[in-house]
């Protein structure tokens, strides 16, 4: 392994969620790559119920804006290595961290006990040796670099963490998730873990992977994994000394977001990116910034 960043340090940002080898999933609807209008206006961002890096609760302006409707496939990604040639970060560093199932764990803080560094890990065998990408599935194994790379090629970008959190809001300013205040509507709005983890996921929801893009219901603007499935890369540079330079902002929770260990699934949640260490459970999705309303 090239990569610069250390194990253990990069791991620790990763305790929220992860991901694992895929399995048989529920048939999904197809979804149509496209890009749904946000208005602009004031969003109310962080909570102080869940997490401290949530903190404190604030509000930003945002101009009205479109995003994509789901995150970017590897379908999408794909189109844009055959176009372009280029090579991941994954690629050129040799690898990137992969979920792993534990048989048991002996401390929770501990996370290499279910982390690896998988020198076959990239775009295209998210999960390792043997794995191979789903071209339905939201493309992991990318970094803030290759996002930014795939966006200039789509002439797009890739939104401010308070563009995400606003579209990610719905419309519903102060509730917990994207879709209100219920916690069990999660099973049918957001692909995340079930039981115990990181020992067994029951997949309640249908799932015990990365599901593909759009399988669950949209939140009020028509969003769909908004919350859940894969953590979502955004502009915005951490702000909190606790993660390695040049780390940015993930939004949104990952499919392996447990309540009894992250409950991350929400739109005020977010952790560090760590710019050269690609995980199979971060990927991203595009915005374009509208024109200004003519005056008057």
């Amino acid at each position: 392994m090239k990569i610069r960043t250390s194990l253990l340090a990069s791991l620790l940002l990763l305790a929220a969620c992860g991901s694992a080898p895929e399995v048989p999933t529920p048939r999904c609807p197809a979804i149509t790559p496209r890009s749904i209008a946000i208005p602009g206006g004031t969003v109310t961002m962080g909570s102080e119920n869940f997490h401290a890096e949530e903190a404190p609760i604030r509000t930003a302006q945002v101009a009205a804006f479109g995003i994509d409707a789901t995150e970017v496939t590897n379908a999408q990604f794909a189109a844009f290595v055959a176009a372009t040639g280029h090579v991941t970060t994954a690629e050129r560093l040799g690898g990137g961290a992969v979920f792993s199932h534990p048989a048991r764990v002996v401390n929770l803080d501990d996370l290499t006990q279910w982390w690896q560094l998988d020198p076959q890990a990239q775009w295209r065998h998210p999960h390792g040796a043997g794995s191979t990408a789903d071209p339905a599935r939201p493309v992991v194994q990318v970094t803030l670099e290759d996002a930014r790379a795939y966006a200039r090629w789509a002439g797009r970008a890739l939104p401010t963490e308070a563009e995400w959190e606003h579209a990610a809001r719905g419309g519903l300013a102060n509730a917990d998730y994207s879709w209100g205040n219920d916690r069990k509507a999660a099973a049918t709005h957001a692909n995340h873990w079930q039981g115990i983890f990181p020992i067994k996921d029951t997949g309640d929801d249908g799932f015990k992977s990365i599901a593909p893009a759009g399988c669950f219901k949209p939140n009020g603007y028509g969003l769909h994994d908004m919350a859940g499935n894969v953590w979502e890369l955004t502009e915005t540079a951490w702000d909190r000394p606790d993660a390695p330079g040049g780390s940015s902002v993930i939004k949104g929770g990952s499919w392996l977001c447990a309540n009894n260990f992250c409950l991350r699934y929400r739109p005020a949640a977010r952790q560090p990116g760590d710019p050269e260490m690609p995980t199979d459970h971060i990927g991203f999705r595009t915005i374009t910034r509208l024109p200004a309303a003519a005056p008057g």
